[in-house]
C-alpha cells in the first residue's frame, strides 16, 4: 500500500475503507464465524467501528468481539470528512468530540479506540506512555485514558527461526555463545565490504539500523557519531528516511572516511550483516512502542543502547545498575550528553574482554521469541469475547 518511495496513496482512506468492509462482508458469505476480530492499527479500525454501528445486529456477527491494537500511534490516519460517505454510517456520527470527530477530521485510529471492547499496544510501557501525555499520545491520550480499563500491553516476540547467528543464512560466519570468535570473522568481514578501517586492532564497532527520522533520534546520533570515532571506534548506519538527516549524516561519512559507513536503503542481508558483526547497537529513541532490533541485537551478542522509553524500557536491563545482570546499557534524557554517557560506560566495558564477553553471552541466553505473548494474546482473546457478550 505504498509506492515506490515508500508513501502512501491520496486515495488510502478509500483503500482502507474498501478492505474493511470487504472483510466484513466476506465472512458471512465463507462461513467463517469468528469469535474476535483482531484488528491492528488505522489500516483496520473501521472494521471495528462497522462491527459496533452496523454489523452488531447481524444474526452471524452479533457475537463476534473486537480487540484493536496500536503499534505506532504516530500513524493515525486522519482524512476528510467526506470519508464518512464512504464508510456508510451517516453524517451523524460527524459532531463535537465524537467517536468520527478529531479537529475537523475523521480520524481511523480513535474509531478503533473508542469501539473496540479491548484495546492493547506492544509494550507495557508504552501502554502507559500513550496515556501521560501528547507528547506520547499525539493528541489521543485524552481517549486513551477513558479506556484504560481495558487498555493492554504485550510485548512483541522475535521469529528466531530468521534472526539467530547459528542458522542465519545471510551471514558469513555462524557463531553461536560457545564460538564467538566468528562474530569477530563477521565484523572484519562486514568492515571489509563497506570499506572501512580500524585505527587500532582492538576498536569497537557501533550499528544503527532503523528509519532515519526523529522518532529514532538521529539528531543525538549525529551529535554522538564525531565522539565515537575520536574515541577509536567505528560506526555502521543503515536505513532511509527525512532528508535532512540524509545530508547530516553524508557529510559526516565525508570527514570521517572510512571509520562511518551509511547506507541509505533499505538492504535485509546488510542489516542481518551488521546485528553479526558490531559490537554495540545504538538506538536513542525519543519513543519506540516495542522495538526488535534491540531484540535481535541480544541474540547475535550485538549489545544495545537504548533509551529508557515503551518497549526499550522493558527489555534492556542496564549493566551499570546491575552489574550482576544487565545485559545493555540505558539513558533516561532524551539528550546527546546522556547518549554519549552511555556510550562512555559502552566502551569502559569493550576495553574489559572478560567482563565484556560474560555479558555478551547473557545477552544472547536472553528468550523474546512469541511464546510467552503468545499465550498473553489468547488470554486476552478470551477476556474480549467475555465483554463482548456479556453487555
Amino acid at each position: 500500500y505504498t509506492d515506490k518511495s515508500g508513501h502512501g496513496y491520496p486515495d488510502e482512506p478509500y483503500r482502507f475503507t474498501f478492505f474493511s468492509k470487504a472483510v466484513l462482508n466476506a465472512l458471512p458469505t465463507i462461513g467463517f464465524k469468528p469469535d474476535v476480530i483482531h484488528a491492528n492499527d488505522a489500516h483496520t479500525a473501521v472494521i471495528v467501528a462497522l462491527l459496533a454501528l452496523k454489523y452488531s445486529i447481524h444474526p452471524f456477527l452479533a457475537d463476534t468481539g473486537t480487540l484493536f491494537t496500536i503499534h505506532n500511534i504516530g500513524y493515525q490516519g486522519i482524512w476528510e470528512p467526506s470519508i464518512i460517505n464512504a464508510i456508510g454510517v451517516g453524517w451523524n456520527q460527524f459532531y463535537p468530540m465524537g467517536p468520527f470527530e478529531f479537529y475537523g477530521k475523521v480520524n481511523f485510529m480513535k474509531l478503533g479506540i473508542v469501539y473496540a471492547d479491548a484495546v492493547s499496544t506492544v509494550s507495557p510501557t508504552y501502554a502507559r506512555e500513550i496515556t501521560s501525555s501528547s507528547e506520547y499520545g499525539y493528541g489521543l491520550e485524552g481517549v486513551l485514558r477513558t479506556r484504560v480499563g481495558r487498555l493492554f500491553g504485550i510485548l512483541n516476540g522475535v521469529n528466531y527461526d530468521e534472526w539467530n547467528p547459528e542458522l542465519d543464512e545471510f551471514i558469513p560466519y555462524k557463531y553461536s555463545i560457545d564460538n564467538l570468535d566468528m562474530k569477530e570473522k563477521n565484523k572484519q568481514y562486514l568492515m571489509k565490504e563497506l570499506k572501512m578501517k580500524r585505527i587500532k586492532a582492538e576498536a569497537p564497532l557501533f550499528g544503527f539500523i532503523g528509519r532515519l527520522v526523529e522518532q529514532k533520534g538521529v539528531e543525538l546520533l549525529c551529535e554522538v557519531i564525531p565522539r565515537i570515532i575520536e574515541e577509536g571506534g567505528n560506526v555502521v548506519i543503515l536505513g532511509t528516511g527525512t532528508e535532512k538527516y540524509h545530508s547530516i549524516l553524508q557529510d559526516l561519512q565525508s570527514q570521517f572516511q572510512k571509520r562511518l559507513s551509511v547506507n541509505l536503503r533499505f538492504d535485509i542481508r546488510l542489516s542481518h550483516l551488521i546485528e553479526a558483526a558490531c559490537d554495540f547497537f545504538l538506538m536513542p529513541s525519543k519513543y519506540e512502542p516495542c522495538g526488535l532490533n534491540q531484540l535481535y541485537s541480544l541474540k547475535y551478542g550485538t549489545i544495545p543502547i537504548v533509551r529508557k522509553t515503551g518497549g526499550l524500557a522493558d527489555t534492556i536491563l542496564d549493566y551499570s545498575e546491575h552489574p550482576d545482570e544487565g545485559y545493555g546499557f540505558v539513558f533516561d534524557d532524551f539528550s546527546a550528553p546522556a547518549l554519549w554517557m552511555a556510550v562512555q560506560k559502552a566502551l569502559h566495558l569493550y576495553n574489559q574482554k572478560e567482563k565484556f564477553a560474560a555479558v555478551r553471552k547473557r545477552a544472547m541466553k536472553k528468550d523474546f521469541s512469541w511464546e510467552n505473548p503468545v499465550y498473553k494474546y489468547m488470554e486476552l482473546y478470551d477476556k474480549v469475547y467475555e465483554w463482548h457478550n456479556s453487555r
